[in-house]
């Protein structure tokens, strides 16, 4: 049957609107991005990270988050030997598929090339600190500390907001080289004091980090 055509007071059917541009997120290949691709993909947010060959993306971060990562970072630095460096929110690659961006990293000063330099390798970096978030909590508590264990850094801090108030809460833990899993070795809530990777006090009380 053939279609009647539109009569003569009937509209033309309605164009339709055509594309706007606009952003597009990044397709994956079949096997996941690598860390090649973390640093080629144009227009990715900052503090992008690689887990397991995929993107992620760093949510706004609460003032806790902001602070908390100051007071380590400053302490850290206050007592850290000439042979090792602080840096924040730097990516460490540990494979070709995983490359995290830990709040704080301790490096050995001879991995640092730079102020160009955008990235560290696992075999450099001693301590590794993640300050938890809401959107990361899984992350920080389960994926990433596998991940750094297995890729051998020594030492790993969690650090968290406690229930019910701000009070800081920082969990240490240290690379059992055998299984390559972290082993707990405190639980800190006004005084952190340890002796490794390099001995050190920092008062994270609610009031220091108010003081910030």
């Amino acid at each position: 049957m053939t279609a009647e055509p539109l009569s003569a007071h009937e509209p033309d059917p309605e164009p339709k609107p055509a594309p706007q541009p606009g952003f597009r997120w990044p397709v994956p290949p079949r096997e996941g991005f690598t860390v090649d691709d973390l640093y080629t993909l144009p227009d990715l947010p900052p503090h992008t990270e690689l887990l397991d060959g995929s993107l992620v993306f760093v949510s706004p971060q609460r003032d806790f988050h902001s602070t908390m990562i100051d007071l380590l970072a400053t302490g850290l630095r206050g007592a850290a030997p000439t042979s090792m460096k602080v840096r924040r929110e730097m990516t460490v690659v540990l494979d070709r598929r995983n490359a995290p961006e830990p709040d704080i990293c301790v490096v050995r000063a001879d991995a640092v090339g730079g102020l160009d330099q955008t990235r560290y390798a696992a075999e450099d970096v001693v301590l590794v600190v993640e300050v938890i978030s809401p959107d990361s909590e899984a992350r920080d508590r389960d994926a990433k500390p596998r991940k750094y264990a297995a890729a051998g850094i020594p030492h790993f801090w969690l650090v968290e907001m406690g229930d019910g108030d701000a009070h800081p809460m920082v969990r240490v833990y240290e690379l059992d080289p055998v299984n390559h899993v972290y082993a707990l070795t405190g639980i800190h809530h006004d005084q952190l004091k340890v002796p490794v990777p390099f001995d050190l006090g920092i008062d994270i009380t609610l009031d220091a980090l108010r003081a910030l």
